[in-house]
């Protein structure tokens, strides 16, 4: 399995198993799709960075950017932070797990954007989620 796909399996059991991002956003619309519209509210998993993190000769570590992204009908940005705020919390809560191949050795939000939809009617939020994984060595 590959690293990001690791972290994205991560991310997306630590947000269905979190009650306070349940209560927000139903499990069932916690997505990896490419499709629009997407279902309001929903949590759409996907856009990803894997870059070397360069400190190591055996080129063992990745710094994984995934990016989230909330959607919700509203007529502010309201709905979108207070998803934003429980993905942070979730994700802060505990080391993610990233199975049998990876090891997570630093995990933060590392920003939080709240935006208006060109439709005019969607608000639009974007969560990155900054992961230091390494290659559990077999």
């Amino acid at each position: 399995m590959s690293v990001d796909l690791a972290v994205q399996i991560a991310i997306r059991t630590r947000l269905v198993t979190t009650q306070t991002v349940t209560d927000l956003v139903a499990a069932t619309s916690i997505l990896d799709r490419n499709k629009r519209p997407a279902p309001s509210p929903s949590i759409i998993l996907g856009d990803v960075q894997v870059l070397d993190e360069g400190n190591s000769l055996a080129r063992s570590r990745s710094r994984v950017y995934h990016t989230i992204h909330v959607w919700k009908v509203e007529p502010s940005r309201e709905g979108v932070k207070a998803i934003s705020g429980a993905i942070r919390t979730a994700i802060h809560s505990a080391r993610l797990d990233l199975g049998p191949d990876f090891h997570c050795v630093d995990w933060r939000v590392s920003s939080m954007r709240a935006l208006n939809d060109p439709d005019g009617e969607t608000s639009h939020g974007i969560v990155t989620v900054d992961v230091l994984a390494e290659e559990v060595a077999s």
